[in-house]
């Protein structure tokens, strides 16, 4: 058999040559990774198929990146899982560099633009990628490209669910994305504690109540008729304090333009006093009383699960590097017990060190009428959302949620979260019964999904009709490569097909991603396990993993 060669992979095969020769034992590694897997993917492989006509629409009306999920179905795996070793901006296995630049190679570009980042290539604009070498899972007819069968898939994925080593309580689905049928399901309705996978709610939530766009702001504001200078925090779990921002709200830069609009103040009162003259200050350096507002949470800023807890700060409006303690950007690292405070100390040094001298930082809050020095920004939602997803940040979770909460009239709180949350999925049809939301990131025990909420909300994001839920599945770790998946799937034929979010509590493992078989049909899956005592984590996590292999490797129509 022929495979002919596309279009788009000509005009971007230079800029793969160019990176392969670069990644040298990098790329050699990944090969014989995926070697099985893409022998039996290239046999599979198709000619190019016609796009949907009739009463079923394509799952994908434009290009977008979740295009880029799909590789598997074609001989464009190879790439899309050797280029996403390369470094990245904001996660140490470069997922988001590999496809922005991916899909700068392309002839046509779509998706949603997620702005500059750091760290890319610099090809600007930078969009989500669109690759048509991957379009036989998402824009062929339903009809002629076969899905898998009921009772096949039954067959191969009943004997590994029903494995007493992934433990007492187990739940599994699979969907067929484009029509939206469910193809297996054992215990689909069971709620089962979720662990991390409750973030793909989060995710969907906050981006239908907030939108892609929405960027949270860090203010520094002046009271009138007053020398009160206010820190207020808007929810920015990204903001930083280090030199590199790396894209992300700079509390320096924010000190810079605070300092500015303080000395221009400043040299304004001095022009007032006439020409030559002082100020009532007598021209010397500005000086403010420094204050820091964290009111637009509620509630406790302790998780349920209690405070000293690496995996998670004190939920607070105003924080900078996630209270972190050390120099570490991702992962459990000891946490401050007062981030807030924290950042407003920070604060300090720097617009000491712009001139400007301040009193010891003190709790406030900013009245309507307090005038706006200078104001940073997060990324916009969307990527936070994939980088809260890759990386599993509960950080950036329980800020998400509270974003959800604002934008939907509830407390920014834990409990206003979960109601907000609720009510977003309830809007948009999704089976919920059963579920809970006691927080954004699944750390508690006291939330409840089920296998067939999950996978609907899956599905939901790849609906065409809704590409602002794009970012849930382009944030999905890619297996053996990306996020919570980079050191799983070692030897396991799916390394590189299957796109999952991972969640893990003690006695808890959870599985929910996307994946293409071989006849190149798109099928979301989600793997629920829960026992008491405890199963191996390693021999559960292996489970999962196989149970995702078996859909990326079998036809079964």
């Amino acid at each position: 058999m022929v495979v002919p060669e596309l279009r788009a992979w000509r005009a971007a095969r230079p800029h793969v040559v160019r990176v392969a020769r670069s990644l040298g034992p990098q790329l050699v590694r990944a090969a014989e990774a995926v070697k099985p897997p893409l022998v039996r993917a290239a046999e599979a492989v198709k000619p190019p198929l016609a796009r949907a006509t009739g009463v079923v629409k394509p799952l994908v009306k434009r290009p977008s990146t979740v295009q880029f999920t799909t590789g598997a179905a074609t001989l464009g795996l190879v790439v899309a899982a050797t280029v996403v070793t390369a470094a990245g901006p904001w996660d140490s296995t470069g997922q988001r560099t590999a496809e922005r630049d991916w899909a700068a190679s392309r002839e046509r570009a779509g998706g949603a633009d997620h702005g500059s980042v750091s760290g890319s290539s610099g090809k600007e604009p930078a969009p989500a990628p669109s690759a048509v070498s991957v379009l036989a899972g998402l824009g062929g007819s339903v009809g002629s490209v076969p899905s898998p069968t009921e009772k096949a898939l039954s067959g191969v994925l009943g004997p590994l669910l029903d494995d007493p080593a992934l433990g007492t309580d187990r739940a599994g689905v699979v969907v067929d994305m484009a029509t939206g049928k469910r193809l297996y399901g054992k215990g689909a309705d069971d709620p089962l504690t979720p662990a991390s996978t409750t973030k793909i709610a989060t995710a969907v939530a906050a981006l239908t109540a907030a939108g892609p766009d929405h960027r949270i702001a860090t203010r520094a504001v002046l009271e009138p008729g007053t020398e009160e200078v206010v820190l207020v925090g808007g929810g920015d779990p990204t903001l930083t304090a280090r030199e590199d921002a790396d894209g992300n709200a700079s509390l320096r830069d924010l000190a810079d333009d605070t300092a500015r609009a303080l000395k221009s103040r400043e040299a304004g009162k001095t022009d007032k006093a006439g020409k030559g003259g002082k100020s009532e200050k007598g021209g010397r350096t500005a000086e403010v009383t420094l204050s820091y507002d964290t009111s637009l949470y509620a509630g406790s800023a302790v998780h349920p699960i209690g405070a000293d807890n690496t995996n998670l700060a004190p939920v607070t409006a105003l924080m900078a590097d996630e209270g972190r303690l050390d120099d570490s950007a991702g992962g459990p690292a000891d946490r401050s017990d007062d981030p807030a405070a924290d950042a407003a100390d920070t604060f300090a040094d720097l617009l000491h060190e712009r001139g400007i001298k301040t009193t010891a930082p003190g709790t406030s809050k900013a009245s309507a009428r307090a005038k706006t020095l200078a104001t940073v920004k997060s990324p916009p939602l969307s990527a936070l959302v994939e980088r809260m997803l890759t990386s599993s940040d509960n950080d950036i979770a329980e800020a998400l949620a509270r974003q959800t909460a604002l934008a939907a009239g509830e407390p920014a709180s834990f409990e206003g979260g979960g109601a907000a949350t609720h009510e977003q999925l309830k809007k948009l049809g999704l089976p919920l019964k059963g579920a809970k939301f006691a927080d954004g990131s699944g750390l508690d025990r006291a939330d409840k999904l089920t296998a067939d909420l999950l996978t609907a909300l899956l599905a939901e994001a790849a609906d065409p009709d809704r590409p602002e839920l794009r970012p849930v599945l382009t944030g999905l770790p890619v297996a053996g490569f990306t996020g919570t998946l980079s050191k799983r799937y070692a030897g396991q034929p799916g390394t590189g097909l299957v796109r999952a979010k991972t969640g893990t509590l003690t006695g808890v493992h959870t599985l929910a991603g996307t994946v293409v078989d071989t006849d190149g049909r798109l099928l979301a899956f989600a793997f629920l396990t829960e026992s008491d005592p405890p199963t191996d984590a390693t021999t559960t996590q292996r489970g999962l993993d196989a149970l995702a292999s078996t859909l990326a490797t079998c036809g079964c129509n």
